[in-house]
């Protein structure tokens, strides 16, 4: 014969002021699933108050284990690597290019000068390597280099719409 094991005051208070005042019923999304399916489970013992299971952890590890439950452990370490760019790359480098976003594990930096976008073309392999030895989880194997952008012929308080000094030639 198996003899079940004895509650603790509290829990047989617990479960005695649900019956009483909860009728029951409950509000959670689990339980309101759990009936949809059929079965009204028995409540275990790592569902009732103050049973095993049932102690507080800290955030640290509650944020590690819901990260990686979701598949967030690589997008947040991606944003680490931008967040990081001038201990990664270098302060010299990191005043001259920075890091604009990653895709399909290709880090994109865009460059003030076509100079500095050729120097870090060179040196690429070397910051690769360096993000995949401190940043494993971001899964970042390649760096593109952009050029700077074509200059804004936006200048001054009033501009108007329009292609710029290009629209009178014709």
């Amino acid at each position: 014969m198996t003899r079940e094991p004895r509650l603790s005051a509290a829990t047989e208070t617990w479960l005695r002021c649900k019956e009483v005042f909860g009728g029951g019923r409950t509000s959670s999304f689990r339980d309101r699933r759990r009936r949809e399916r059929g079965g009204d489970e028995p409540v275990g013992e790592e569902q009732l108050p103050f049973g095993p299971h049932r102690d507080p952890v800290s955030t640290g590890s509650l944020l590690g284990s819901l990260f990686r439950r979701h598949g967030w452990a690589g997008p947040i370490a991606q944003a680490g690597v931008i967040d990081r760019w001038a201990e990664l790359a270098g302060d010299k480098v990191a005043e001259h290019a920075r890091p604009l976003h990653v895709e399909e594990g290709v880090l994109v930096v865009q460059c003030d000068s076509t100079a500095w976008a050729t120097q870090l073309r060179a040196i690429r392999s070397t910051i690769v390597a360096k993000i995949a030895r401190e940043l494993p989880d971001a899964g970042i194997d390649d760096l593109r280099v952009l050029n700077p952008g074509a200059p804004s012929w936006r200048r001054g308080p009033r501009s108007v719409p329009g292609r710029g000094p290009r629209d009178t030639y014709g």
